[in-house]
């Protein structure tokens, strides 16, 4: 094996990590960017919380009781976790993102803002963070009602949650407003081949 072959087998995929505010657009702008011809693939979070009706095991996350999740996290097994709301935990199982990575693929992230800077710390410049922010609060609490997937008091506590993610947009490497998707879409677009490119 020459020099340059033994690189090619140890070249790594990079990460693209999106984090937003719930309603922000980030699940619709990654479900773009993996039809583009980025070489993209999904890491699935794992989840304590119940699916909803549209949601499968192991396509959308890995859902895996609030024991076993307890479990993974004694084991180090996760990148970064969370419990975002009381007995519901988030978290990115390391063995998922090196399973991609080991493939030369690059890796795309649909995680919470404390997530995504988690990974990020932890990838450094191998990792691209973006923040996906809303026009406005107002804006974020429309399409949250219009979802209609949670009750008003979920809702609520989305809202809550979002007041206090937003603040935090300094702390990525890009920042994407989502007041328009297409354009929400082109920028995004553009930004990763960027990245990709380097």
């Amino acid at each position: 094996m020459t020099q340059s072959s033994k690189l090619e087998a140890q070249k790594k995929g990079k990460l693209i990590i999106f984090s937003a505010p719930s309603g922000a657009g980030k699940t619709t702008i990654v479900k773009h960017l993996l039809q583009q011809n980025f070489d993209l693939e999904f890491s699935i979070s794992a989840t304590s919380r119940e699916a909803r009706h549209t949601e499968m095991h192991t396509k959308d996350y890995y859902f895996i009781s609030e024991k076993e999740f307890q479990q993974k996290v004694e084991n180090d097994e996760f990148l970064e976790w969370e419990e975002v709301y009381k007995g519901t935990c988030y978290g990115t199982l390391k063995a998922e993102v090196e399973r991609i990575r080991d493939f030369g693929k690059n890796v795309i992230f649909d995680v919470d803002v404390v997530g995504g800077l988690n990974i990020k710390k932890y990838y450094g410049n191998e990792a691209l963070a973006i923040f996906v922010q809303p026009p406005s609060v107002e804006e974020l609490r429309n399409r949250l009602t219009s979802r209609s997937t949670e009750t008003e008091e979920k809702i609520q506590m989305r809202i809550a949650k979002a007041k206090h993610e937003l603040g935090f947009d300094k702390h990525f490497d890009v920042v994407i407003t989502n007041d328009d998707l297409q354009k929400a879409f082109l920028e995004a677009e553009k930004i990763v081949s960027r990245f990709l490119r380097k």
